[in-house]
């Protein structure tokens, strides 16, 4: 078994995003208090590394280091620089034909976990995340404008053969999962 600090370092790894305390104590099974001291340890651990602990009130967030920001910000400019790529492009599409979609979604279709090609067309902003109505845990992404004028199209329907594609995808949608229920 972790010890507490390491075993809130893995969870704020893994969530990726800022986490409840209160959710994070549950989830260790730890009082208030030992959560304050595993905090503590973990921000100990942490000084004069590449991460730090960011936290509020009532949340904690593992980030990168202040100290690293020019190194970031290097690192996501060249990022940006390069082009979007197959997996980019492939995205995307299934993105603008479907209208919208979520990571698992683009996942299912491609074949492949997604997650890096996702996070490289929001920093581009050629597509943004919105609460899936359906699954308020999930994002539903949608493409912008900037990814229409990216593509050199005023509007989604301008994109080849877009009828098509969007009337096989529905269909092919249905029968699978028509094939989950049977």
């Amino acid at each position: 078994m972790l010890e507490p600090a390491a075993a809130l370092e893995a969870l704020l790894f893994a969530s990726g995003e800022a986490m409840e305390k209160s959710r994070i104590a549950k989830l260790l099974e730890v009082s208030d208090a030992d959560l304050a001291l595993a905090l503590g340890t973990l921000r100990e651990a942490l000084a004069g590394r590449g991460l730090a602990l960011v936290e509020t009130e009532s949340t904690v967030e593992l980030r990168t280091a202040p100290g690293a920001a020019e190194l970031v910000k290097k690192l996501r400019e060249a990022e940006l620089a390069r082009d979007l790529g197959k997996a980019g492009l492939e995205a995307l599409a299934i993105i603008l034909y479907r209208g919208s979609a979520t990571r698992g979604e683009i996942d299912w279709v491609r074949g492949v976990n997604s997650s890096a090609t996702v996070r490289s067309l929001l920093l581009r902003g050629l597509i943004e995340g919105r609460e899936d109505p359906a699954d308020r845990r999930r994002m539903r992404y949608h493409a912008t404008t900037d990814a229409l004028a990216h593509l050199g199209i005023s509007r989604v329907e301008d994109l080849p053969h877009f009828a098509e594609f969007a009337r096989e995808l529905k269909e092919a949608e249905r029968d699978a999962e028509n094939l989950e229920t049977t």
